[in-house]
Parts: structure tokens; sequence; C-alpha cells
């Protein structure tokens, strides 16, 4: 059982390598403002279109880089889910077939 623990804990390290590796983005206002995150929700970047920025007011600026920002972290959970729930059915199985032996 110590065995699966530990090889549970070494898949868990690679997704979250693997959700290092992948980028999601959140972008608003046809691409006015674009934030760049990785799946384990680290923002990597944030993009304005330099014509937008000349014309928006604080408020206006603030609440598109809010719902940017909310859009990629939404996109980094959907990642993560998917990811964690991959490993989650390896792991399943794994501790199944200890049972059964």
């Amino acid at each position: 059982m110590f065995d699966k623990l530990m090889e549970a804990q070494q898949k868990t390290g690679e997704v979250k390598k693997r959700l290092d590796a992948i980028t999601v983005s959140g972008t608003v206002e046809g691409g006015k403002i674009t934030v760049n995150a990785n799946a384990n929700k680290v923002i990597q970047s944030v993009s304005i279109d330099a014509e937008f920025l000349k014309d928006a007011d604080k408020e206006e600026l603030e609440e598109l880089l809010v719902t940017s920002i909310n859009k990629a972290m939404e996109q980094a959970d959907n990642v993560s889910q998917s990811e964690m729930a991959a490993i989650t059915q390896s792991m399943l199985g794994g501790f199944g077939n200890m049972f059964s032996k």
C-alpha cells in the first residue's frame, strides 16, 4: 500500500509539472485585454491593446482586467480538474487491483 501512495504522490507531481506547461487565456472585448496563465493559476502575462488603453477609463480597465483574469482562472480550473480526474481514475484503478489480490 505504501508503494501505491508513493506512486500517487509521484503522479500528482507529474500532473503539476504538466499544468505548469499548459497555457490558458482570458480575453475580453475582442482582444482588447488578454491574460495568459498556466493551468496552475499563475499569471504569465497581461496584454492591453494600446488604442483601447488610450480611451479607457480606470473603472472600465479594472472591470475588464478582472473579467479576463477570471476567464483565465476558469480555464485553468477546467484543465486542472480534467488532469486530476485522470490521475484519480488511474489511482483508484491501482487501489482496486491492490485489494483484489
